[in-house]
């Protein structure tokens, strides 16, 4: 700074030479690198004194101000440095990058676009106009950036882990897999890269191989609560539960507010059976993104009900947060609701509005999207049994708690009359919800290729399709079309159904429900029907570990997965029960022909 000092003297003064600016320049520059951006500011404004046109301190003090945290003054003194030299490629890159810390995507494209016209081989244009694409959604085309920025610089660490990042995103996640390998071959230490490397795994339904990376991402960063808490995850599906809990508690004590960890703890505790503090820390789900997104508490117009209030000539406002058969199972508490005296409203999805009009105790069901009735207080359905403090012991059970409309019933009993053999309904893969990609690894491991129930198999058996949907459909009639030698599946019912009523009226003309875990399962559980649910390895928290049985639904029967993806032994295992009950329910009916 002692050759500022000396220039930077009041009064007339000779203009600053040639070599005192370049001094000035270097001495601003060493300052810049060293981190000593407001003292390197100083100079370049000295120097632009002298020379209000140099596009390259403009530049600087563009970027200089931006990491000062003044982005409107960058934009201005970059702007300066294009005027006075247009194709200056570098400037558009700082243009782009500042705009790019403003939200302003699409500017922020088109200044990299520009930069890459006047060099196509500026492989920093292209790396980060390949994150501005990623932001905007628009994968293909950053996919396509990554790959032109790793062309030119294939040592490009941030390269390779976002570019596995776009492919995660496209679920391309073999390739993912190999982008983040590249990442640490070239950046071992890398952790981010470990901790997607293993969400991935899991993804991939590779448990064990995740499991690694999330060690090896959590030896590098002791203090990685993510990380001890997505490990805690590839444990639980390993069903390795106490050693998922004590991940869930070191991500807990690394990081008290971390929602997602919290939620995962109650998951872990209620598969374990631990009611009594799962419920309790099942209540931070509102403080993780994938819950809070979904539900505006505030909107509610009510006060929260917790369970302490009184509910006395007072009315209570349901509503169903997340998936349909967790309304189901959990729509149960409407009748403990009005034994307390209140006035119960449920908010449900239109497609369940007229099935719950049976619950009893249930005052008024609107739809999602109708207009709500105020109310006094109001409660998430999932809240409620830690409002009524449920054990497992204390579960709600009795069936049937939903009811099939009696005219309903019958006008199903016309249509399928005329076979005297036994039905059974399938359901072997469950509905697909688009806005929810978190669901889509699970909906991939819980659900069945209809091939795999070739050997269920019966003549002595009816079987009907109970699966919604084109996709079901296509995929039956294409099995036929290669010569299908499975059960003889009566399809096209499911098309005359048009909300959970039809379908709990089906049901009822039913006598056997074999499904995954999925909505249709719920229902005919609440109906008091028999289902057997053929239940994936790393189970859902609901139906707990190493029980056949469900403490929720008296008539269920769980059909496990042995290990991770193991379909087969279970379907055989259902084959030979099936078997055994066909000739029973044979049996039952000789014994009542012969009776009458």
């Amino acid at each position: 700074m002692a050759l500022l000092k000396r220039l930077l003297r009041p009064a007339k003064q000779d203009p600053i030479s040639v070599s005192q600016i370049e001094a000035l320049f270097n001495e601003a520059i060493d300052l810049h690198r060293r981190g000593q951006v407001g003292d390197a500011e100083l100079i370049y404004l000295s120097i632009i004194e002298a020379q209000p046109r140099n596009f390259q301190v403009l530049r600087l003090l563009g970027v200089a101000a931006s990491q000062s945290a003044n982005p409107q003054g960058a934009l201005e003194w970059i702007a300066k440095a294009i005027a006075v030299k247009p194709d200056f490629t570098e400037a558009y890159l700082d243009r782009g990058n500042v705009l790019h810390s403003l939200g302003q995507l699409d500017a922020a494209l088109a200044s990299y676009d520009i930069a890459i016209g006047l060099a196509p081989n500026f492989g920093e244009a292209f790396f980060n106009r390949g994150n501005v694409l990623r932001e905007l959604r628009r994968l293909e085309p950053a996919l396509a950036s990554f790959d032109r920025a790793l062309e030119l610089d294939p040592g490009l660490v941030t390269a390779h882990y976002n570019r596995g990042r776009v492919l995660q995103e496209l679920g391309r996640l073999e390739s993912a897999i190999a982008s983040y390998d590249r990442a640490i071959a070239l950046k071992p230490d890398f952790v981010g890269a470990h901790s997607n490397r293993g969400t991935l795994l899991q993804e991939l339904q590779r448990p064990e191989e995740a499991l690694a990376s999330y060690n090896a991402a959590i030896a590098l960063k002791p203090d990685f609560a993510e990380g001890y808490s997505n490990r805690g995850t590839a444990l639980q599906e390993l069903q390795r539960l106490d050693e998922a809990l004590a991940s869930f508690d070191r991500a807990v004590a690394l990081k008290p507010d971390y929602g997602e960890s919290h939620w995962n703890r109650a998951l872990a505790m209620l598969l374990a059976g631990d009611y009594e503090n799962g419920w309790r820390e099942f209540e931070w789900r509102w403080k993780t993104t994938e819950v809070l997104g979904s539900f505006k508490r505030e909107e509610m117009g009510a006060a929260p009900w917790t369970g302490q209030e009184s509910l006395s000539e007072k009315s209570i406002l349901l509503y169903c947060e997340q998936g349909l058969g967790d309304a189901i199972q959990f729509c149960r508490y409407t009748k403990l609701l009005a034994e307390r005296g209140a006035r119960v409203v449920i908010e449900a999805d239109r497609s369940l509005v007229r099935l719950f009009t049976t619950l009893e105790g249930v005052g008024e069901v609107v739809a999602v999207g109708d207009k709500r009735p105020k109310c006094d207080f109001f409660c998430s359905m999932l809240s409620l049994p830690l409002a009524f403090q449920t054990t497992l012991s204390s579960v709600p059970a009795a069936v049937p708690y939903l009811k099939a409309e009696p005219d309903k019933v019958l006008a199903w009993k016309t249509k399928l009359d005329g076979d005297s053999r036994p039905k059974v309904g399938l359901v072997w893969s469950g509905g697909f919800r688009p806005n929810h990609p978190e669901l889509w690894s699970v909906n991939r491991r819980r659900n069945i290729a209809l091939r795999k129930l070739a050997p269920l198999k019966n003549p002595e058996i009816e079987f009907y399709s109970l699966q919604k949907g084109q996709p079901a459909a296509s995929e039956l009639l294409g099995l036929i079309a290669e010569g299908w030698d499975g059960p003889a599946i009566i399809a096209g019912v499911e098309e005359q159904v048009l909300d959970f009523a039809d379908t709990a009226a089906l049901i009822e003309n039913l006598d056997l429900i074999i499904s995954v875990d999925t909505s249709t399962a719920h229902l005919a559980g609440a109906l008091g029907k028999p289902v057997w649910i053929l239940n994936r390895f790393d189970t859902d928290w609901r139906w707990l570990l190493h029980r056949e049985d469900s403490p929720w639904y008296p008539s269920v029967k769980l059909y496990r997965q042995e290990s991770l993806g193991a379909w087969d032994p279970v379907i055989l295992r259902v084959r030979d029960d099936l078997a055994a009950w066909a000739k029973s329910a044979r049996a039952k009916d000789s014994a009542g022909a012969t009776a009458s």
